[in-house]
């Protein structure tokens, strides 16, 4: 349900003090090279926030350890998220007013963010065909989103006209 939702959600955006709770002895027993279970909390979170989306993930697979950590501190996704806010701010104000969390949102969003701005800063203005268009072009998007991706290519049509104009 709903507050089922919120209340996981409020869980993964703490500190994640429940992360921190390990005795001497599993610090040293498994931590040979691995900085989360050596280090505070706090700087673990801290190295893991400077990473890029890619990184994030892949650091989360690396082992158990760094998963629970990534995995239970959903505030490492929240600068990703409101990255792509500028290309889906609808899409994601949408997503974290039902409840998802920051990288469910994250998730939801990418592909779609990164195929919008391709389609809204004109790469594909000149295609004639279906064929001409690559690969990775489309994605699932509303009716709402082709339409800012119908008024950004009249906008720039109306621009290109313009300077034609005042060329003769």
């Amino acid at each position: 349900t709903h507050s089922n939702i919120r209340n996981r959600q409020t869980v993964a955006s703490t500190t994640c003090k429940e992360l921190s709770v390990k005795s001497p002895e599993q610090k040293t027993k498994r931590s040979q090279g691995d900085f989360v279970q050596l280090f505070p909390l706090e700087i673990s979170l801290k190295i893991f926030s400077e990473l890029d989306i890619r990184s994030l993930c892949n650091a989360s697979m690396t082992c158990r350890s760094w998963n629970r950590t990534i995995e239970n501190c959903d505030n490492l996704w929240k600068p990703h998220c409101l990255s792509i806010r500028v290309v889906c701010q609808r899409e994601i104000d949408g997503d974290r007013g039902n409840g998802y969390s920051w990288k469910v949102t994250l998730l939801r969003n990418y592909w779609k963010s990164k195929v919008k701005n391709e389609w809204l800063s004109g790469k594909y203005s000149n295609i004639h065909s279906r064929s001409g268009l690559p690969e990775k072009s489309m994605y699932p998007m509303d009716v709402d989103t082709w339409g800012e991706i119908l008024e950004a290519e009249l906008e720039r049509k109306e621009v290109q006209i313009r300077v034609l104009y005042r060329r003769n």
